[in-house]
C-alpha cells in the first residue's frame, strides 16, 4: 500500500461520516479522528518493533517518554 492509497481510505472515510451524519454538524472531529487512528498505529508498530518502545519510539518520530504515554492512554500497557 502506497501513502496515496492511506490517503484515500482515510479521506474515503471521513467522507462517509460526513455522509451518515446526514446533514447534523459535527462536534470534536480533529479529536475524534486522532484518537481513531493513533491507536491502531501504536499497535501495529508495537507489534512490528516486538514491543521495543525505543525502536517504536524512533519510527514514529516520537520521544520515548511520549510514546510511553500514549500507550498507556490507550490501555496498551500497565
Amino acid at each position: 500500500m502506497s501513502n496515496h492509497n492511506l490517503h484515500d481510505c482515510v479521506r474515503a472515510s471521513i467522507e462517509g461520516y460526513f455522509r451518515d451524519l446526514n446533514g447534523t454538524d459535527p462536534a470534536g472531529l480533529h479529536d475524534m479522528l486522532v484518537k481513531a487512528v493513533e491507536r491502531p498505529l501504536l499497535e501495529v508498530v508495537m507489534e512490528q518493533s516486538q514491543n521495543n518502545q525505543s525502536r517504536a519510539a524512533q519510527w514514529l518520530g516520537l520521544n520515548r517518554n511520549t510514546l510511553r504515554k500514549k500507550l498507556l492512554e490507550h490501555k496498551l500497557i500497565d
